[in-house]
């Protein structure tokens, strides 16, 4: 689905910073019976340059400082970027794994694809992923299976979303988006 427009794209980061920090709070879990607070170790995994950050990930950072995870505190960053040559990506999968990353975030379905090669433990979250089932990170949408979720853009429930609208609004004759 492509769509352009500055609501959606405030829902969807706020989509995948909720899945996120539920991730990150399900990690943190095991913390809070020990003494010392553990410091979680994300893994970022980028096919892009540094100089590029997507741009989610400052929202990303602020919503995890406002659930009370502070970079240098009680969180880390360890950033991996392919500079757009795609067959270092499980080249970076793997360094991020022997740096044992509490969590792997991928802007991209390359990435994800390179992090779900790499393990099968450590939790990956994807952004803006077309459509995963076909590109094969995840088994179907109702029920992903394995260690990798994240958001999707899917072209296929463009239909569905038009007929729950006209469900909701039945005197709807047109629709724009933007």
């Amino acid at each position: 689905m492509r769509v352009v427009g500055s609501h959606w794209l405030r829902v969807s980061k706020s989509v995948l910073c909720a899945i996120l920090c539920g991730l990150l709070l399900a990690i943190g879990a095991s913390a809070v019976a020990q003494q010392q607070a553990k410091t979680v170790k994300i893994g970022w995994l980028s096919s892009t340059f540094s100089s590029r950050p997507t741009a989610g990930f400052d929202v990303f950072r602020q919503v995890l400082r406002e659930h009370g995870y502070i970079e240098g505190k009680n969180i880390a960053f360890e950033f991996r970027y392919a500079e757009e040559k795609y067959e270092r990506l499980s080249v970076l999968a793997d360094e991020l794994i022997r740096l044992k990353v509490d969590l792997i975030v991928t802007p991209n379905t390359v990435g994800a694809l390179a992090a779900k090669n790499a393990t099968k433990t450590i939790p990956i979250v994807f952004q803006g992923v077309p459509d995963p089932v076909a590109s094969g990170l995840v088994d179907s949408l109702a029920r992903p299976g394995g260690n990798i979720t994240g958001l999707a853009t899917i072209a296929e429930l463009a239909g569905k979303r038009l007929e729950l609208l006209k469900e909701t609004v039945p005197n709807l004759a047109r629709v724009a988006l933007l």
